[in-house]
């Protein structure tokens, strides 16, 4: 089923976002100045390709013994970099994908995923796409040591 969504998804308008992230990717490694956005950028690029069966995880939540404050400040920096620079037209893109794709009933669970990228597109600094079942695990291990 995955498959299928994922297909129906570059087939009604997957590949623009997609062509989209590519383009802010290859921005990102040519100035200097964006070189940390990059690994960013091509990781939400995944998720924008092949949205179902994947999901978009913060990093503290896949290593919560790795937070550092210094660490977090410098993604806050980052991510309004991004912000200003690629966030808000990507955000845009996903939108307008995401209403074109729902205007059809084959494509509302595609327009969807859509929306929720649009959402991560803001803020991706710090992300990292896993399976949904690596982040379901994740999850649940901090839920478990949180709780102890």
């Amino acid at each position: 089923m995955r498959t299928v969504l994922n297909v129906l998804n570059f087939v009604l308008g997957g590949f623009v976002t997609t062509l989209g992230w590519l383009l802010a990717t290859v921005v990102t490694i040519i100035f200097i100045f964006t070189l940390p956005l990059t690994r960013s950028c091509w990781e939400i690029t995944k998720l924008s390709l092949v949205p179902y069966g994947n999901e978009a995880v913060h990093v503290d939540e896949l290593n919560p013994t790795g937070k550092n404050t210094l660490r977090n400040s410098g993604r806050t920096l980052l991510n309004i970099l991004w912000l200003v620079f690629f966030g808000w037209w990507l955000c845009i893109t996903h939108i307008i994908a995401g209403i074109a794709q729902c205007l059809t009933i084959i494509g509302i669970p595609v327009g969807i995923a859509n929306f929720k990228i649009a959402a991560i597109a803001l803020w991706p600094v710090g992300r990292r796409v896993v399976s949904v079942e690596v982040a379901r695990a994740a999850r649940e291990a901090n839920a478990r040591a949180r709780f102890r």
